[in-house]
């Protein structure tokens, strides 16, 4: 059987990467001789099989013709006679259509190892314009390449805006866009897709809200940066650095979706942009159908992260009332810390401040500590029930944490 690694393993073994994952090509088998084989059949629009013992996927060389528009509208050709630089041609960008023989030779029919060493993301074949998804593939590929130099090759730029000009990205079905979104965001430089797209023009046909930020100004004593688009992917960057979790990266992107939205009569003030924005933000997660958790953490983040960003400030009452409502006075819930970190990246992502502390969030670990550990049982011996107990409960945790800060601010 004549068998090929191919794809991201040949790219990150050369690029110096861990390999995730071993994909084969196998030229010149059947879907028949494969099962004979004892391989087990996994594909469902092209023949792709598991190996009997590594479970890796075996996918039998195939080309592929447009036939409607979108990502969908293919009629596959998977026959014998399919040549291996046949298979390598349908692929999207050069560095992912090499091959590896079986005992490490390279086989590199585009230009592949070229374009690696040139840091380019170039497409293989016309073939790359009859595939929208292609688009979002470039934009990831950027999020996790850029901090090794890679950037778009000027021709595959260009054809991706043809693509876009076509209406081929209004064809991609909503959760293929959220899986690559899924991907990117948790890349190390997310912020980078969606320059990608913006670039393109994409940005504007599948995330509006997003591209409605750029040319939106802030006050520049407080975002020497000014503009909210810019400011934003400055925001997505330090949610980067600060953690892996996508829902906070997620969150970190959509906060000041609001702003888009203020009368240009009022800017650079945005008051009251943290309501403004939630139909945005309901509409953006409606659209692609974002899980649950992404969008309650998000929305939390937009509503009061300006309320934590003056943590120190609020009167203790308040205090208290931010962190019931952030759900963090129940023992089982753990999306403070993603708050908090989403918190941070929006006050780091402004130019100048990316490297300033963030007491606020230690402040708001060390009141939440405070109230939770709030012994109820004299309460409950009261038996205080309904109302009235959510009430002296309140009292009890506002009174802890009060005393809490009494000794923060007590001279040492």
């Amino acid at each position: 059987m004549k068998a090929f690694l191919v794809g991201g393993a040949v790219r990150d073994r050369l690029l110096g990467l861990p390999v995730r994952e071993r994909d084969w090509v196998v030229v010149g088998e059947s879907p028949e001789a494969m099962i004979a084989r004892g391989f087990r059949p996994v594909g469902r629009d092209f023949p792709v099989f598991l190996h009997p013992e590594t479970h890796e996927e075996y996918a039998l060389a195939r080309t592929e013709r447009k036939t409607a528009p979108g990502y969908r509208g293919f009629v596959v050709h998977a026959e014998p006679d399919v040549t291996l630089e046949q298979d390598l041609e349908r692929r999207d960008l050069t560095i992912n259509a090499m091959a590896e023989t079986p005992d490490g030779r390279l086989v590199d029919p585009f230009g592949g190892r070229r374009d690696l060493d040139a840091r380019l993301l170039r497409h293989v074949s016309p073939a790359f314009a009859e595939d929208p998804v292609r688009i979002l593939r470039v934009a990831r590929f950027t999020a996790r390449l850029t901090p090794l130099g890679f950037r778009v090759a000027p021709e595959t730029l260009v054809e991706m805006r043809r693509m876009v000009e076509a209406g081929e990205v209004d064809a991609l079905v909503p959760e293929r866009v959220w899986a690559e979104l899924g991907k990117a965001l948790a890349e190390p430089a997310p912020s980078s897709f969606f320059r990608t797209l913006r670039d393109c023009g994409a940005l504007e046909r599948l995330f509006p809200e997003i591209e409605r930020l750029f040319g939106v100004p802030q006050p520049p004593q407080h975002h020497p940066e000014i503009d909210t688009g810019v400011h934003t992917l400055m925001v997505l960057d330090q949610a980067a650095r600060l953690t892996a979790d996508p829902s906070a990266r997620f969150a970190a992107l959509t906060h000041d979706l609001g702003k888009a939205l203020t009368p240009p009569e009022l800017w650079p003030s945005h008051r009251g942009h943290e309501r403004l924005g939630l139909d945005a933000l309901n509409a953006l997660c409606d659209r692609f159908r974002a899980p649950n958790a992404y969008r309650r953490l998000a929305e939390k983040v937009m509503r009061y992260h300006g309320l934590c960003h003056r943590a120190a400030e609020l009167r203790t009452s308040t205090l208290v009332d931010l962190l019931d409502r952030l759900g963090a006075l129940k023992r089982q819930d753990d999306t403070l810390e993603l708050f908090l970190l989403a918190c941070e990246a929006d006050a780091r992502g402004r130019t100048g401040f990316e490297d300033r502390p963030y007491p606020q969030a230690d402040w708001l670990r060390q009141a939440r500590r405070a109230a939770v550990e709030v012994d109820s049982r004299a309460l409950l011996e009261q038996q205080l029930k309904g109302p009235a107990f959510g009430q002296a409960l309140r009292r009890v945790r506002i009174a802890a944490v009060r005393r809490l800060k009494a000794d923060r601010q007590a001279p040492a």
